[in-house]
């Protein structure tokens, strides 16, 4: 009988390592934009990652474009992707992902982490996903001091722009998609240990509209208000929410004008729209040409719009399936229950399912509040996600379980 528990064990001998770890990563700041922290954190993490061999490399990635205050097309730095592969003439490869960028910039008040209570630490990113990044690091030193790890090649793709939609990486997500056989993805967990079954999709979208500036009290009559043309599209954008099963359209950010006497000549809005089925991008888009389109018949006004879906909806495949059987096998055998449960948000699962990866996406710890100054993660859990992906590869790699080109 195969004997696993050694190798489980000595991550249990891990745990104080892997928090000291983790308060290095969360105590660097990392916000999407801020690139010399990320810069740092890249450092950290390479040199964390070179005990495990492999052939390490550094990848730049091109600007991101982004729209300026006056609706001008910007280009924005992103910071750079860690890559690193192992044994890639092994008959199974793995993809091993997570994200090393959070939502918190360079000047945010939450910088540091707080150990709040026995078993619970808050800081920005412990959860999202820097506690991710120390299992990942843990689940392969594990395997790689097993007798089976010359069964699996590896590769790791840490990127630094989850955030934003990872804009920058999606080709080289795509790439490593088609090159591996399975996908691992250490985002959070959900709070009770659940995981992730299908997502939704998504598109980052900004409508700038362009009025007339006049005197407001002299000239009223010879000025076109954007800022009342950009309530107007904001409010039919918004009633779209509710028309179509799974689609939810969100304004979450909105500028215009200056000085109350003067009529408003520009205005923009920016906003999210997360999709249930492929085919909800092409109702959507339909939609919003239409909004787009009853502004711009207007005299002296015009709308443009920018932006586009960036993340297919993730559709369970049968590998898929096959996988998520496999995954919760392992936690049967580790005492977890493992609940599966449909998610409105989307992450780097969905770019590597759309390229036909598939993939469980959310083995990271568990935590919550993300993206808040309450986010939070549970402590013992830095082992305990550890332990699930170890005994997934090892069992792979023992031949314990099987997995071929399709998933059976």
């Amino acid at each position: 009988m195969i004997q696993y528990e050694p190798y489980l064990d000595w991550i249990d001998e891990q745990h104080r390592r892997m928090y000291q770890v983790l308060i290095a990563l969360a105590d660097t700041n990392s916000g999407t934009f801020n690139i010399s922290g990320l810069d740092q954190l890249l450092q950290k993490l390479s040199d964390l990652l070179k005990p495990l061999g492999g052939e390490q490399e550094t990848l730049s990635l091109e600007p991101l474009k982004q729209l300026g205050t006056q609706g001008e097309i910007q280009q924005i730095p992103l910071g750079k992707v860690l890559r690193v592969r192992k044994r890639p003439e092994a008959s199974l490869q793995v993809l091993l992902g997570c994200h090393m960028d959070t939502v918190f910039p360079a000047d945010s008040p939450f910088q540091k982490t707080v150990h709040i209570e026995d078993n619970t630490l808050n800081g920005p990113g412990v959860a999202d996903a820097k506690g991710g990044l120390v299992v990942l690091m843990v689940v392969l030193e594990a395997l790689e001091r097993s007798p089976w790890a010359g069964n699996i090649g590896w590769e790791i793709l840490i990127n630094p722009d989850e955030e934003v939609g990872s804009p920058g990486s999606a080709p080289l997500l795509e790439q490593s998609a088609r090159r591996n056989h399975l996908g691992l993805v250490y985002e959070p967990s959900f709070p009770d240990g659940g995981l992730a079954a299908e997502r939704k999709g998504t598109g980052y979208f900004t409508a700038v509209v362009r009025g007339r500036a006049a005197h407001a009290g002299r000239d009223p009559h010879l000025g076109r208000n954007a800022i009342r043309a950009v309530a107007d599209f904001v409010r039919a954008v918004d009633d779209l929410n509710g028309q179509r099963n799974g689609v939810t359209i969100n304004a979450g950010f909105v500028q215009g004008g200056g000085p109350v006497n003067i009529v408003p000549d520009l205005a923009m809005v920016k906003f999210n729209v997360r999709t249930a089925l492929p085919d909800d991008e092409i109702w959507v888009q339909k939609q919003l040409d239409k909004a787009a389109k009853a502004v711009n018949v207007r005299d002296g006004l015009t709308l443009e719009l920018h932006g586009q879906f960036v993340r297919k909806p993730k559709i369970l495949s049968k590998a898929n399936h096959r996988l998520i059987d496999m995954i919760g096998e392992c936690g049967a055998d580790l005492g977890m229950r493992l609940q599966w449960q449909n998610s409105g948000g989307c992450c780097d699962g969905n770019n590597l399912a759309s390229a036909g990866l598939p993939n469980v996406d959310n083995l990271g710890v568990r935590g919550g509040n993300l993206h808040t100054d309450q986010e939070y993660m549970h402590l013992n859990s830095l082992t305990e996600r550890a332990k699930l992906s170890a005994l997934f590869l090892m069992k792979r790699a023992s031949g314990h379980i099987k997995w071929t080109d399709k998933g059976q």
